[in-house]
């Protein structure tokens, strides 16, 4: 099992799971974790980033285990009256939640980027890892619905939250992509890095806007045979979120063949469920190595075995077990 640097590509309230799981098994010092940008939005004039929030919250052990974002022991004093007043409060804040939202949009509007704000806070929970954004200029998710057939697009949070991800959408842009550079220390950590892993995310939301960022592919590319993937789906659902439902629409196989079909040209090996066992012959045909184990992070220990196994899964196709 390696015992240098890990960077891991991370999204969402599975990638968070698997960090804290790996952090057990493995020195918080020697891990970066890269994270999606994309569903960064404004909100109440609020600079609000809920991917780099959850990964925080979670490794910090306040995450609110019941919902997988937000903090516990949260109060609503401050959503509760704006709802009174009739503002918006369709995106639920917080009052803990809130105070990080205005030292992140205090910060910026002094002129700090979204990395050195990043560390800060990580530092402030006492984190331990590299905790970095894929990148500190604007990303954002756009979807466009299946229906009607001249729908616009949407934000993120509007699909995600607001309509509670229950539309089909028909296509996925990345707005600002172009223009995006990688932030101070991505392309470091993963030329430096033993091993990188693709955390078991939403490969077209929560990977897709990270790997798009210039450079991002072409460094991941160029170091394939050591990148390992954590597959999100399990007997052709997706664990939490609409990844599964996604994968259809957007004409992907809905299993872990899939998932090896939308990874292959930058990722070597796909850690896929002992559920999904029949499936590793689709898995190498699409062009990854399959490595089964249990991939449910039900609890602590789970995800410390998962993050156990992703680390080895290299060495241990190398050596002929499956």
């Amino acid at each position: 099992m390696p015992s240098g640097h890990v960077a891991v590509l991370a999204g969402g309230v599975g990638a968070a799971r698997f960090l804290a799981g790996l952090l057990a098994v493995h020195e918080p010092s020697g891990v970066s974790a890269i994270v999606n940008v994309g569903d960064d939005f404004t909100l109440h004039g609020l600079s609000i980033s809920p991917d780099l929030d959850t990964v925080t919250y979670t490794l910090a052990g306040e995450i609110n285990r019941e919902t997988g974002w937000g903090r516990a022991g949260e109060t609503w004093h401050v959503l509760t009256e704006l709802g009174r007043l009739g503002g918006q409060d369709w995106f639920a804040l917080g009052d803990l939640d809130l105070a990080l939202h205005l030292f992140r949009t205090q910060r910026l509007s002094e002129g700090a980027a979204l990395s050195q704000i990043t560390a800060e806070v990580a530092q402030s929970f006492d984190l331990g890892l590299e905790l970095l954004p894929v990148s500190d200029d604007p990303i954002r998710t756009r979807l466009t619905p299946a229906e009607p057939a001249d729908a616009t697009e949407i934000d993120f949070q509007e699909y995600f939250v607001a309509q509670r991800h229950g539309i089909s959408i028909r296509g996925v842009r990345f707005a600002g992509i172009d223009e995006a550079r990688p932030a101070p220390g991505v392309l470091e950590a993963l030329r430096d890095a033993e091993v990188v892993i693709v955390a078991p995310s939403n490969p077209f939301v929560s990977i897709g806007p990270v790997v798009a960022v210039p450079q991002v592919r072409e460094t991941l590319q160029q170091r394939r045979d050591s990148v390992v993937a954590v597959s999100p789906i399990v007997g052709g659902k997706s664990i939490k979120g609409p990844a599964g439902n996604m994968m259809s629409e957007l004409g992907y196989e809905p299993n872990a063949a899939g998932v090896a079909a939308a990874y292959a040209d930058f990722a070597a090996t796909l850690v896929i469920d002992d559920q999904d066992r029949h499936l590793a012959g689709a898995v190498a045909a699409a062009g990854m190595r399959p490595f089964v184990t249990d991939t449910i992070m039900a609890d602590p220990d789970r995800a410390a075995g998962l993050a156990r196994a992703t680390l080895a899964a290299p060495t241990a196709l190398e050596q002929g077990t499956p």
